[in-house]
């Protein structure tokens, strides 16, 4: 199911929106070279010889001669802390509310999933500061509880919050005391010229032995490329509604040097700390998420 940002803000419903975009994608993987992952995603485990036959899905069998296990709540061990950026920055672009549509969409899907196969899931929503953090649950109850959160962030309106993910990394590191995948999405736009103490916070959570996944969100056309038309613009910043006039071809070489160093700088450094970095673009499909976090948890088992 390919869903664009305008797509989810029409039809609204985040949780059967949610639904169809993993069943459409692990469908899809049915037709593609990650089919061995795909059943695993379907709540199955490769049936081992000897094993009792009782649980074999001979439904699954039928359809893909290959004996499956039905996997049950307490063969998962899985836990999974999605931290969630809501600052004023990810309500960019401002008709779209892009990066902040693309992340609770891509929560949504990931909690949807997660709770499919059983695993625990908690959602901390944050922007200066840590704004709502859910139990670790994976009840059907504590995943409607989530989509009512979701949902409300879908509808929320932006008010000059400032990010301060590298005070929220810490915090949350020193909270979480069981090992975990914390998935972050985030543009991480809080400190760019001296992104040392952000860094230091990513660190941390692998101290405590988390496996972690940054999302790093972001509009690629306007803010990588700076990809404007060569007129006057008035730039406001939404994190502090401070406005400037300028020409984007004036400062377009000297933005692109600086955002770009920033993003290598934390790409390098996410792989020297081991963690996953994805670069997301808004502008691609909500299953790319599906697919690195597919990758992820196949590492880790």
């Amino acid at each position: 199911m390919q869903l664009t940002l305008e797509k989810v803000r029409q039809f609204g419903n985040i949780e059967l929106l949610a639904k169809q975009l993993v069943e459409g994608f692990i469908t899809g993987m049915h037709r593609s070279p990650f089919h061995g992952f795909s059943v695993e995603f379907a709540e199955h485990r490769l049936y081992n010889t000897g094993e009792s036959t009782r649980h074999i899905d001979w439904k699954v069998f039928a359809k893909t001669d290959k004996l499956f296990i039905k996997r049950y709540e307490e063969e998962t061990n899985l836990r999974c802390q999605i931290l969630l950026d809501v600052s004023s920055s990810m309500f960019y672009p401002k008709a779209t509310k892009g990066k902040l549509t693309f992340s609770v969409m891509a929560t949504a899907a990931l909690t949807y999933m997660l709770q499919k196969q059983r695993d625990a899931v908690s959602i901390a929503t944050f922007d200066d500061k840590i704004l709502e953090h859910t139990p670790c649950k994976s009840t059907q109850i504590h995943l409607h509880q989530i989509f009512l959160l979701l949902q409300n962030l879908l509808n929320a309106e932006s008010n000059l919050q400032k990010t301060s993910a590298t005070k929220v990394l810490h915090e949350i590191a020193e909270k979480i005391h069981r090992r975990s995948l914390v998935v972050i999405f985030s543009d991480m736009f809080e400190d760019v010229e001296n992104p040392q103490e952000l860094l230091t916070a990513l660190q941390h959570l692998k101290h405590r032995n988390h496996e972690v996944i940054l999302f790093h969100v972001t509009d690629k056309a306007t803010e990588k490329d700076f990809a404007f038309e060569n007129r006057p613009y008035e730039f406001i910043d939404l994190e502090t509604g401070e406005k400037v006039k300028l020409q984007p071809q004036a400062v377009k070489d000297f933005y692109r040097e600086k955002i770009l160093q920033f993003s290598h700088e934390l790409k390098m450094k996410c792989g020297q700390y081991k963690i996953d970095f994805i670069e997301v673009d808004i502008a691609r499909p909500f299953e790319e998420v599906l697919y690195a976090y597919m990758v992820k948890r196949a590492k880790m088992h």
